[in-house]
């Protein structure tokens, strides 16, 4: 696209946390421009937070509904041309549904719906209307993470045997949610939550951070989920056993009571020829350990990376980028692939997709599905 891209938000209004995070990704590379807001399910609300971003009183709309008739009413070269959903997870789906169905490109956060249904149905709208559809699940937008995928797909680790990835938080260890605290009692009821807590807030993305990479298929789960804090209704820790198509093994813990930890996401890969290890909270770096020879410190912005992981990048060597960073890589994959779809060309690319968001959603109900079953190992 020669210009930037329309778009308006659902949700990320006053007090939250990953609305802000998304329109500062969106504006990092100057592909976007944020025209239109329904930014709270409180209409009053929705208008401050709407004025306090500067938006335009006629685009600052009382509800999701009202800005997708009143988007629609406009001229085609006026109206948003993106969606950007950062609800909690209950609304995700009449909104993406809603949006797709008539013909605004969606990016919502994830977990991506409730239900397999859910997203089975939202597959189905993005392709009969032929929408870009992407899930934010950010951790693929690092750069070492693209070169790790790389190293992968190239064989140099061999054939995988063994994933172990976990994602460790302690920010939940005792009951915020009764201390007033927003982004606690969202996540830990069920009715706006879905089935899981822990596991299906932070263990999704630790699932596709482990697929993204390798490529393996699940094909079994065994669970053990548990909820430590008492009176809480969704678990609050999870811990997964994992069997891959070809007989690799592996290890998938999701926690949000390990004191001490703040956002500890940390991946390994074992193959019959090597290794790798990398960590978010140190996320400009891949160890490599190959089967002879010493063991590689990989770092980003450096030249013997791959295209993926160059492309990435933003800063030379020794300048630390994170988090938005690789958020904004989903965005400029994203807006991209609205330039093809435009363009009428095949829009797919190096973005999560809704199909992920769909296995995302599967990965969780399986899991609670092996958890809640005396037999624990579940077909995937």
């Amino acid at each position: 696209m020669t210009r930037p891209l329309r778009y308006g938000m659902v949700g990320g209004g006053e007090g939250a946390f990953i609305g802000a995070v998304h329109r500062h990704a969106l504006a990092l590379d100057h592909r976007y421009v944020f025209t239109a807001g329904a930014l709270s399910s409180t209409p009053e609300k929705a208008r401050r937070s709407g004025a306090a971003l500067g938006l335009a009183e006629d685009r600052t709309y009382p509800t999701w509904e009202a800005m997708l008739e009143g988007e629609l009413a406009r001229p085609a070269d006026e109206r948003i041309e993106l969606v950007v959903v950062v609800t909690p997870n209950h609304v995700h789906y009449p909104v993406a549904k809603a949006f797709a169905g008539a013909g605004i490109h969606v990016v919502s956060d994830k977990p991506l719906v409730h239900t397999s249904e859910q997203a089975d149905d939202l597959i189905a709208t993005a392709e009969r209307t032929g929408v870009v559809f992407a899930v934010t699940y950010n951790y693929t937008g690092y750069p070492m993470v693209k070169e790790a995928r790389r190293y992968v797909q190239e064989g140099r680790l061999g054939r995988l045997r063994k994933v172990v990835v976990g994602y460790h938080q302690g920010w939940l260890a005792t009951k915020l949610e009764d201390a007033g605290a927003k982004q606690a009692q969202w996540r830990t009821d069920p009715a706006r939550s879905g089935a899981a807590g822990a596991i299906g807030d932070i263990g999704s993305h630790a699932e596709n951070l482990m697929t993204t990479v390798t490529g393996l298929e699940l094909e079994a789960i065994c669970a053990d989920l548990t909820t430590f804090v008492e009176g809480r209704r969704l678990d609050d820790d999870g811990n997964l056993l994992l069997r891959f198509g070809g007989g690799a093994k592996g290890v998938l813990m999701a926690s949000q009571v390990e004191i001490g930890h703040e956002n500890d996401l940390v991946l390994h890969v074992y193959g019959e020829d090597g290794a790798l290890t990398w960590r978010q909270e140190d996320p400009n770096a891949l160890w490599f350990a190959p089967l002879e020879g010493p063991v590689q410190l990989l770092r980003r912005g450096n030249p013997y990376l791959g295209d993926a992981a160059q492309g990435a990048s933003r800063l030379p060597a020794g300048h630390p980028e994170a988090f938005l960073e690789a958020f904004a890589n989903v965005y400029r994959e994203v807006a991209d692939a609205i330039g093809r779809h435009a363009r009428g060309e095949d829009p797919a690319g190096d973005y999560p997709t809704v199909r992920d968001g769909a296995r995302g959603v599967r990965f969780i109900e399986r899991t609670v599905a092996s958890a809640a079953s005396d037999a624990k190992w579940t077909p995937f």
